[in-house]
């Protein structure tokens, strides 16, 4: 029987039991999106919409964005992505709940999910525990979050963080490289990483081609997470979820 406060959770197990990685679009709620490029995102199969960002939360975009992905298809989940507090909307699916564990400010590890929870709580929103481990260059959400980046030449340093997050009990263990990075997480990395936990690995950041996400699928990425593209061009993501998903 499914617990309906999991129902997401429970969504993204069932989906990877069928051994394939999935696909994410991060929607960053800063500006307006025109409901036929969501129309689009849809029909190419992506498995879920993230929503959220570090600066520059729009309230108001961000309902609109939920309701009109609702009105085109009401089962695709739709997920909170908060870079804070502001960030976790009353009208998503579920949220998840992050702890950026390379931050060096205890704010961005406990501090903001403190302040947070009882508003969680309030609002009966499912959450999904996930480690947020920020790796070079790290982009915005490092300088944000005051994190140590992990170096992309030391996947051991990853695989200690990733291993320690599922021990501690995480659900999800997500490996940014940051929006719009020149450089993503290398193969390598998630190669490790994969071999050593038990847990979902989710890759994201500077994602930009068909190639690069199907690198990331080959090497062990559970959940591939794309935003700038969507934004850039939305037919390219066609062709990228395609990579993943082959």
């Amino acid at each position: 029987m499914v617990i309906a406060a999991k129902k997401i959770q429970f969504y993204i197990e069932e989906k990877l039991k069928y051994g394939k990685p999935l696909h994410f679009t991060l929607i960053d709620p800063q500006t307006l999106k025109k409901k036929e490029d969501i129309e689009k995102c849809i029909n190419f199969k992506t498995d879920a919409f993230m929503l959220g960002g570090s600066i520059q939360i729009n309230q108001d975009y961000a309902k609109n964005i939920v309701e009109t992905i609702k009105s085109i298809d009401k089962k695709i989940p739709i997920i909170g992505f908060p870079g804070n507090v502001d960030g976790v909307f009353d009208y998503l699916d579920a949220v998840f709940f992050m702890s950026l564990l390379n931050s060096t400010n205890p704010y961005w590890i406990t501090g903001a999910q403190a302040i947070s929870a009882f508003d969680i709580k309030t609002k009966k929103m499912e959450t999904l525990s996930m480690a947020y481990l920020i790796i070079e260059p790290g982009e915005t959400v490092g300088f944000i979050g005051d994190a140590k980046p992990i170096p992309r030449k030391k996947p051991e340093i990853a695989c200690s963080y990733a291993l320690s997050a599922q021990y501690m009990g995480f659900k999800y263990v997500y490996l940014e490289a940051g929006s719009g990075a020149e450089k993503s997480i290398p193969p390598q990395m998630i190669s490790m990483v994969k071999k050593i936990i038990d847990i979902p690995l989710i890759i994201g950041g500077g994602i930009k081609t068909p190639e690069s996400a199907r690198e990331k699928a080959l090497a062990g990425a559970d959940i591939i997470v794309t935003g700038n593209v969507f934004d850039d061009d939305p037919n390219l993501l066609k062709d990228i979820i395609k990579a993943v998903k082959e």
